[in-house]
């Protein structure tokens, strides 16, 4: 039989341990093996389904390098008085005529299994063993499993036209906050006389972020090589200067390459475009939250991370707080004569009649200057623009605000103004037109005092200069998107907002999994506004519109 004519082959490493004494039985029925398998486990990509190959005409999957050779085993069903102890074999496939390699004879088997570790198998080889029993009336076996051997890791380069790499003597073509393309290439080393395994995908980070724990190809911040070999990524470096991009390849045996990493310098935009929602001036959309510590962090919303581009302390959160935690926070458009970047509003429920502003001329200074109080409009409007008497209760500042989000622009002459949506005894005002350190309008949007239960979210214009209101039923947990379409004239239609039970687009929002919600417009370039919330450990999880979420990490 087969099995017996390999074992006879020439050549063969033969190491005898266990019993190798024990006499064998006349008849040893009821001997069995199952459960054939390598460790470290064979697999076809890292990361990836295991490939123990013990069936006619499959695929062997591959070993990689470790520190102890490889372990063959087999469970063994040996009844009682059972004598004949379990051999093990393994022959080399590579190349015809195939060559025996090792043998391991009378195996001792414990807690139900044959084990035996199996030296010297070469880099690129394919290999076929078996345990079995032959002899004294007993002839038992696994079925031949076929695995392959890689034991040398690939390489990796990167190059970009974008953001050449530093010492190169070529110039960036694009500014820091500007996506660029990054190009990797790798390779695997084919041994002498036989197989690499292939280079699976490229595992990648932009500092100051750190390549992790590998978790398999379709991880976040992996990319799978073209048939070239070649894989391209779009990053945006968040900060001008010197950048470093680190990157390793991995095989498809699970062998990784050496980190590269990739130097680059990004200039800083001298023109950056005007964003609503950009407050440190690079053109891109911010997520601006307070932390676990009450410090407030600048996060770009683009980033992926939750490293901050800028943080504040908590010592200079205005009114003498002590913290931006539990202050409510607004900005998206910019007063007159300033930079193209967010004023920013903040509210403190604590000390209620003060709205503070921070005029942002190019370079956000929280803390660093002194805030400016902005004083409320005296002349107000109903819900279709006409000038009405202010109501009864209408304060003189903004003690009743009980919530603040910045809208959008509602001025038809000014699309990148900041105006501002507040809560006020259950009502929905909006504050715009404005003039230095005030808005010159009130509107009154609502009457009916139902929105108290509500948490505001503004995603702000889409393409066509549409506006929306998103909000949080805190009951349910229901979210709301009522749309406030721009009219021929160019002002809003408030209509939608008539009743805040309505509109309902997803659920799931509760206070209890997301205490804190909100949005800085549309974070994914996919033309639709993306919601973000804080869970209670602190995680920031960015969503594609609501859907889809993606965890950015632990706020720092």
């Amino acid at each position: 039989m087969r099995t017996k004519r390999l074992l006879a082959a020439t050549g063969v490493l033969t190491v005898a341990v266990g019993l190798a004494t024990a006499p064998n039985a006349v008849a040893d029925a009821g001997l069995a093996f199952s459960n054939p398998r390598v460790t470290p486990v064979p697999v076809l990509a890292p990361g990836g389904t295991p490939a123990e190959d013990c069936a006619p005409n499959g695929t062997p999957g591959w070993v990689g390098l470790s520190i102890a050779p490889p372990t063959l085993s087999a469970d063994v069903q040996l009844p009682a008085g059972v004598t004949t102890l379990p051999d093990i074999a393994v022959t080399d496939t590579t190349t015809d005529p195939h060559t025996s390699v090792f043998r391991a004879t009378k195996l001792a088997v414990q807690n139900g299994t044959v084990s035996v570790q199996v030296p010297g198998l070469q880099d690129g080889h394919s290999y076929v063993w078996h345990a079995y029993t032959a002899g004294a009336g007993v002839d038992a076996s696994t079925p031949e499993c076929h695995f392959r051997v890689d034991r040398t890791p690939p390489t990796v380069g990167v190059n970009s036209t974008d953001f050449p790499a530093q010492g190169s003597g070529q110039t960036a073509t694009k500014y820091a906050g500007q996506p660029g393309t990054f190009t990797f290439t790798g390779a695997d080393p084919v041994p002498a006389g036989g197989a690499a395994s292939g280079v699976a995908c490229y595992q990648y980070a932009l500092a100051p972020a750190s390549l992790g724990i590998f978790t398999g190809c379709g991880a976040a911040n992996t990319v799978v090589p073209a048939a070239d070999g070649t894989a391209s990524v779009q990053l945006t470096p968040a900060d001008w200067g010197t950048n470093t991009l680190a990157v390793q390849a991995i095989d498809n045996a699970g062998n990784v390459s050496q980190t590269v990493s990739y130097g680059f310098y990004a200039p800083s935009n001298p023109t950056p475009p005007a964003t609503p929602g950009d407050v440190d001036n690079d053109g891109l959309a911010d997520i601006v939250v307070p932390d676990g510590a009450g410090a407030l962090q600048v996060i770009k919303g683009n980033s992926g991370s939750t490293t901050p581009s800028e943080a504040f302390p908590a010592a200079d959160a205005p009114g003498g707080s002590g913290s931006w935690s539990g202050l409510q926070i607004a900005h998206r458009g910019w007063m007159p004569n300033t930079a193209t970047a967010d004023t920013v509003f903040v509210h403190n429920p604590q000390n209620p009649g003060a709205l503070y502003m921070y005029r942002n001329e190019g370079s956000l200074q929280l803390g660093g200057q002194y805030p400016g109080l902005v004083s409320r409009p005296t002349t107000c409007q109903d819900v279709t623009g006409a000038t009405i008497g202010c109501p009864a209760g209408y304060g003189s500042d903004w003690s009743g605000v009980t919530q603040l989000v910045a809208l959008g622009s509602t001025d038809p002459g000014k699309p990148n103004d900041a105006a501002l949506l507040t809560v006020e005894g259950g009502n929905l005002w909006l504050f715009d037109r404005a003039n230095s350190l005030r808005f010159t309008v009130a509107q009154q949007l609502t009457t009916t005092g139902n929105w108290s239960g509500y948490d505001l979210v503004a995603p702000g214009a889409d393409a066509q200069g549409n506006l929306a209101l998103w909000a949080r039923d805190r009951a349910t947990g229901d979210l709301h998107a009522f749309p406030l379409p721009k009219k021929a004239d160019g002002t809003f239609d408030f209509s939608a907002l008539a009743d805040p039970t309505a509109h309902v687009v997803a659920s799931g929002f509760t206070t209890a999994a997301y205490p804190t919600l909100g949005s800085s417009g549309d974070l994914d370039g996919d033309g639709v506004a993306d919601l973000w919330a804080v869970t209670p450990d602190g995680h920031l999880d960015v969503f594609s519109g609501w859907t889809e979420p993606y965890d950015f990490g632990v706020l720092q």
